[in-house]
């Protein structure tokens, strides 16, 4: 109840009664006059949030840090009422998405619009909604709120960085051209079209060819032998190392018409090894990919994420959906990830593993899997600065004994820069 409508009910009541007490015309006017007010300010209020039709639409559920997220509102008043005044307060839990908006003089049958551009800061499952509707009397005397619970989910994928370079090359990688070899198996490589026989399956059906040659005509398919790169990264939550940090504001203005690359270069990590390891995570992922190499991915926080190995833009998507939401919140140690995970790699595949972890069992590990014939790359977030007192010295010896190629990413380290040589140059893969 706010000051304003109590002080008015207090006056009522002392003008009713000092009418009644005295019997003047003007103190019973004076209290005709208070109870007007407040009966048709009452019916106005009820009125204001009356009628109204909110509707929100969001250009793209996706989008990525860097990136800007848009969506475009239209309020009508379907109302006879005419709305002076009516505030519409967004919910929405994405950073400093400004959405909410007054509005004045909103006639009977008009309609307002206003488009949001909100630049994405933080990656991350993030809620678009509810609205609350907020309106009034001219007076300021009630307030009415109507709420509109419809909700959506935006997604916003992780920062990618390009690397111009990757160290050792794909050509020292394992894999190389492909040996053309047909497979009964179905594969992402087609060789060609062959008639149909029977006994194929239906899903092999080639419908174009089939259509020009007037006969069923299926698919052939061929192995490849050009080896996976699998991207294991460590979601630990005894390693993870974090600074306090809150999401700033935007640059508004003409500050925020700068480019996607200028944005990439000036961003700003938040202080986390889990943020500094996505981020390096999906770069590889988007440079392996551009490759025309098939990149899969796994990880275990919360839950166990695995990415089947495959090529492609759609690929990419899979991998950055996943990324987007991964939290360090996982109760198995990185090297048991790589030894679980691990065994099921074919020969030749790549491992690039991503971590905080200071301890030399997971180097240990990919020497096992070494052993195997799967190569190791070690990506190394130096936790030491993001306030963890680790020792990372153990683990590099073990990784330069095993002559694993290792990257060292520090706090506000340009990763384009920091995955462009390892610290052990001298490798040379077998």
């Amino acid at each position: 109840m706010s000051s304003r409508l109590i002080f008015l009910l207090i006056a009522l009541a002392t003008t009713w009664i000092l009418a009644f007490n005295s019997g003047r015309d003007l103190a019973f006017n004076i209290a005709y006059l208070i109870t007007s007010v407040l009966v048709l300010s009452y019916g106005y209020a009820i009125n204001s949030v009356r009628g109204l039709r909110l509707r929100r639409f969001t250009r793209t559920r996706r989008s990525q840090v860097g990136q800007y997220a848009e969506e475009q509102f239209e309020v009508t008043n379907r109302n006879y009422w005419p709305k002076l005044w009516i505030e519409i307060e967004d919910h929405s839990t994405l950073p400093w998405h400004p959405a909410s908006r007054v509005i004045s003089n909103l006639g009977r049958g008009s309609t307002q619009r206003w488009q949001v551009k909100t630049l994405c800061l933080q990656r991350g499952r993030f809620q678009l909604g509810p609205l609350t509707i907020h309106g009034g009397d001219p007076l300021g005397i009630f307030l009415k709120s109507q709420e509109i619970s419809g909700t959506s989910q935006l997604i916003v994928y992780p920062l990618v960085v390009e690397l111009t370079s990757f160290e050792p090359s794909l050509s020292d990688l394992s894999g190389g051209e492909a040996r053309h070899r047909r497979t009964y198996q179905i594969t992402s490589s087609v060789a060609g079209v062959r008639e149909y026989v029977r006994g194929d399956s239906l899903n092999r059906i080639h419908w174009p060819t089939t259509a020009r040659a007037r006969r069923f005509m299926v698919k052939e398919f061929e192995l490849d032998p050009t080896a996976d790169i699998w991207l294991f990264l460590d979601l630990y939550a005894e390693t993870e190392g974090a600074l306090p940090w809150a999401v700033k504001p935007p640059e508004p203005g003409l500050f925020a018409l700068r480019n996607r690359r200028q944005r990439e270069e000036g961003f700003e990590l938040p202080p986390s090894t889990t943020e500094y390891s996505v981020t390096v995570t999906a770069s590889l992922a988007r440079y392996f990919l551009m490759r025309n190499r098939a990149v899969g991915f796994t990880a275990w926080g919360s839950m166990r994420d695995y990415v089947q190995a495959d090529r492609g833009e759609r690929q990419l998507n899979k991998l950055l959906e996943s990324l987007a939401v991964v939290e360090a919140d996982g109760s198995l140690p990185f090297a048991h990830l790589i030894s679980t995970d691990g065994i099921r790699l074919n020969r030749n595949d790549t491992v690039v593993a991503i971590s905080a972890d200071p301890s030399r069992e997971w180097a240990i590990a990919l020497q096992q899997i070494q052993r195997r014939g799967v190569k190791s790359v070690a990506v190394l977030i130096d936790g030491s600065t993001f306030g963890r007192p680790f020792d990372y010295d153990p683990l590099l010896v073990e990784l330069q004994a095993s002559g694993i190629p290792t990257y060292r990413i520090r706090r506000s380290d340009p990763i384009d820069k920091a995955l462009a040589q390892p610290i052990n140059p001298h490798f040379r893969s077998p």
